[in-house]
């Protein structure tokens, strides 16, 4: 949203659009972060009243301003059940130089598993390769959880 904020109505009509083309699934993408979970909310309330249920839709969310893993939570609280995340955080946006990384799994699964939902992923393997990953990046990892669980 470079030009400001995009009525909920609009994101509402094109992503209707898409699904009408054929598209089984719609990821709502928040690729700058600007996002909040009020926001998030709103936008899955409007798909859900135009038709469209929260299980026909994915989210991504960069973490620009923090805000990536409750507006995660917000979704999955609307019926969202598939989630981008990235191993480590790692990521951003090419064309949006603001951006940070994205959601991180770790992180995501320590809610997740938190909530008693089971993922099956082994979030010590996760973390051990996260590391290895910001290792050779040479920058640590911005995931709150692998910079806990690695000390």
């Amino acid at each position: 949203p470079w030009e400001g904020p995009v009525p909920v109505e609009q994101v509402v009509r094109a992503g209707q659009r898409l699904l009408d083309l054929g598209c089984d699934q719609l990821s709502l993408g928040d690729t700058i972060g600007v996002a909040t979970a009020g926001h998030v909310e709103r936008l899955i309330a409007a798909f859900d009243e135009a038709g469209v249920a929260p299980g026909r839709l994915a989210v991504h969310f960069h973490d620009t301003y923090g805000q990536a893993l409750a507006n995660t939570l917000a979704a999955l609280r609307c019926g969202v059940s598939t989630v981008d995340s990235s191993a480590g955080g790692l990521g951003g946006c090419p064309y949006a130089e603001s951006a940070t990384g994205n959601l991180a799994t770790e992180d995501l699964l320590w809610m997740l598993e938190g909530l008693g939902i089971e993922t099956g992923v082994d979030l010590d393997a996760l973390v051990a390769t996260s590391r290895w990953m910001a290792e050779r990046l040479g920058r640590p990892s911005p995931s709150r959880v692998v910079r806990a669980i690695a000390g």
